[in-house]
């Protein structure tokens, strides 16, 4: 009985440990880009041009970054719910469905530098597209789509298989039953796997080098409304350089008088918004499920 309880309070004192060594390492991330860019910070920056000869700003790569992501997310998330409802609820296991699930995890291990030169000979050289949102939104989909899979996959089974003959026996068809009874309980593990997903797409640079362009862009015109104009700020057929991207960019060419102070600035801009998406997706997941079990 000792025993059993001297290695409860190890593991959980080893758990703790790890906790609180995994926020001190986020509270010190986060303090080191706050305390740099502070000297230096204006919400300008948020919204102006980049320049080379002044500190300038991030608006278009900004604005680049949440394109993106709403475009990737988009593509993805119904596909992912979608294959994650099939493999949980109507395939059965074989070959088949093994196959299915090795191959989520083979790609999803595939170094992104990897998957950016796929999406650059498929997306972009083989459809003549060029450098494109779009090129690099179908690349994000192709490393993205399996993580989501997997995890709505696994969200879904977890629902208990009470939840599921209540319903049938209730006379409901086998689709109201997912609807109705399955995905609300299931709702908090797909919103965490939608999060997951998204923020690997908000903070993805490699990939996006050999797709989406590396041309820093300036003075955007939200009123051209023309999807097929390449001008176009809400076109996916343009150059579409991300904050991840610019940043990349930016120490490693070092051109401009202020690179350092733009690459923290930018660095502390990314950081403070994957937080803010994280915190604002969850409390979206919580609310969608009082929304959906009526609780």
């Amino acid at each position: 009985m000792r025993r059993v309880l001297a290695a409860d309070r190890l593991a959980t004192a080893v758990l703790w440990a790890v906790a609180v060594f995994v926020i001190l390492v986020l509270v010190a991330i986060i303090a080191y880009f706050v305390i740099e860019s502070i000297p230096t910070f204006s919400l300008a920056f948020l919204f102006a041009d980049p320049s080379l000869t002044e500190i300038g700003g991030i608006g278009p790569v900004l604005w680049n970054s949440v394109y993106m992501l709403v475009l990737t997310m988009l593509l993805t998330v119904p596909l992912g719910v979608l294959g994650g409802i099939y493999m949980a609820e109507y395939a059965g296991e074989g070959r088949l469905t093994n196959a299915i699930r090795f191959s989520q995890e083979l790609i999803s291990s595939v170094p992104s530098i990897v998957v950016g030169l796929f999406g650059f000979a498929l997306f972009v050289a083989a459809t003549g597209w060029g450098f494109t949102a779009l090129g690099g939104a179908l690349t994000l989909m192709v490393f993205n789509l399996p993580l989501l899979l997997r995890l709505s996959e696994q969200a879904i089974r977890t629902v208990p298989a009470d939840e599921r003959a209540a319903s049938l026996a209730l006379g409901a068809t086998k689709w109201q039953t997912i609807r109705h009874a399955v995905l609300p309980v299931a709702i908090p593990g797909v919103v965490t796997g939608i999060v997951l997903t998204a923020g690997r797409v908000f903070g993805e640079a490699a990939a996006l080098l050999f797709t989406a362009g590396l041309s820093t862009p300036t003075r955007y015109d939200f009123s051209n409304l023309n999807l097929l104009d390449p001008q176009s700020p809400w076109s996916p057929f343009r150059n579409a350089t991300t904050l991840s991207v610019f940043i990349w960019k930016s120490n490693s060419e070092g051109l401009g008088n202020y690179v350092h102070e733009v690459a923290n600035m930018s660095s502390m801009v990314l950081i403070v918004m994957v937080l803010a998406f994280n915190l604002g997706s969850r409390w979206l997941g919580g609310a969608l499920q009082r929304h959906v079990s009526g609780l």
